[in-house]
């Protein structure tokens, strides 16, 4: 009996010994899997690392992880409650408007707001809302790497860098490879190829799929606990339990892992997207059929103070509304109401009201009429 007990507890031991890379993130985000109702949209963004240049040493050293530097990789991952998985690259180059800052590169966006200026730009380019962003270190996916034991890519050709100052050097032969953390981290870094940026979202995207693949082989789930905790070392998000909950559940029936970037051409040093294709590309791919914001909308102020149906439009289409409309309406003592197709979707995101059986204005799924109850802007 007491050799029983020896062996067991050995077994024990080694079992928490395994697991304990991961309690720091199960107590932070443990939940348990769950059936969400829609997809749910997670921004991931690879940050720069900022180096300590008062240093009295060379190369410099890196200073604290801040997550406050230029955004390396972005990518916009939506996990559907079925398994399936689209990844949408965004080039780290793309040209776009940043919300109250000025027309840049989108890595510009986190060092002039932090994330949830970020998540505006993204949401802005894209027309999809952003559930939660996670941010990663520069070490995070070598850490993750590591963790998985290595991971097997097909390099596409012969890579060679050395960068001091970036404490970056990449040795790297073509052909199918088992790579390290270490070679992983030049695999997804080196630019010095006919494609630039775009050939890193291309390899970015190869290796998610190799990794999530190998996570989800049986013969590596011993790893796990210390993949998640590599991760959470190196990583800051605002990822609720519910909403970890939720990708969980869609583990659970996969993942099936689609992957995509922003359409566009170089212009000069800038990845300019190209609008039509992307809301095409979104509108076929990204867009959830349950989803009002895809709905046409039509806004009429009939007993609402000046510019309250202006500043909803605002506030629709910050929430990934594609096509809201001001329309003249005659003015009436009465309050607010939504009908037309959703219509108890949009009054969730209208703020107040109730819904209505009133004809529509022409051309709308959904007819807001905001009335005499609507909050002066």
């Amino acid at each position: 009996m007491r050799r029983a007990a020896l062996v067991l507890l050995t077994v024990l031991a080694g079992l928490v010994a395994l697991a304990a890379p991961a309690f720091p993130a199960l107590s932070r985000y443990g939940a348990l899997p769950r059936v969400a109702d829609g997809p749910v949209n997670v921004l991931l963004a690879g940050v720069d690392v900022d180096y300590d240049d008062a240093a009295a040493v060379w190369p410099y050293p890196p200073k604290p992880e801040a997550y406050d530097q230029r955004t390396d990789t972005l990518m916009l991952a939506q996990v559907r409650p079925d398994g399936a998985v689209k990844l949408l690259s965004i080039p780290r180059d793309t040209w776009v408007n940043i919300p109250g800052y000025r027309w840049s590169k989108i890595n510009a966006a986190n060092p002039q707001g932090g994330p949830e200026l970020l998540v505006r730009t993204v949401q802005e380019l894209t027309g999809l809302r952003v559930d939660a962003h996670v941010l990663l270190s520069l070490g995070a996916l070598r850490a993750l790497t590591e963790a998985a034991g290595g991971v097997t890519l097909d390099v596409p050709g012969r890579m060679k860098y050395d960068d001091n100052a970036g404490h970056l050097h990449i040795d790297l032969q073509p052909g199918r490879q088992h790579l390290s953390g270490e070679q992983v981290e030049g695999f997804l870094r080196f630019r010095h190829d006919n494609l630039g940026d775009i050939g890193r979202v291309a390899r970015q995207q190869a290796f998610l799929t190799a990794m999530t693949n190998r996570m989800t082989n049986p013969l590596n789930w011993w790893r796990l606990p210390g993949m998640v905790g590599a991760l959470h070392q190196n990583t800051r998000s605002d990822l609720t339990r519910d909403e970890v909950g939720a990708l969980l559940g869609a583990a659970l029936h996969g993942p099936r892992i689609s992957t995509y970037t922003v359409p566009g051409d170089f212009g000069g040093p800038t990845w300019v997207p190209d609008r039509a294709a992307l809301s095409a590309l979104i509108a076929e791919h990204f867009r959830d059929p349950n989803d009002p914001r895809g709905l046409r909308v039509a806004v009429l102020n009939v007993g609402a103070p000046d510019g309250s149906a202006r500043q909803l439009r605002e506030q629709l289409l910050t929430l990934g509304y594609q096509n809201v409309w001001v329309a003249d309406a005659p003015r009436a003592d009465v309050g607010t109401t939504v009908s037309g197709a959703a219509a108890e979707q949009v009054l969730r995101d209208v703020g107040h009201g109730q819904l209505s059986r009133d004809a529509g204005a022409p051309g709308a799924d959904v007819t807001v009429r905001l009335g005499t109850d609507t909050p002066a802007p």
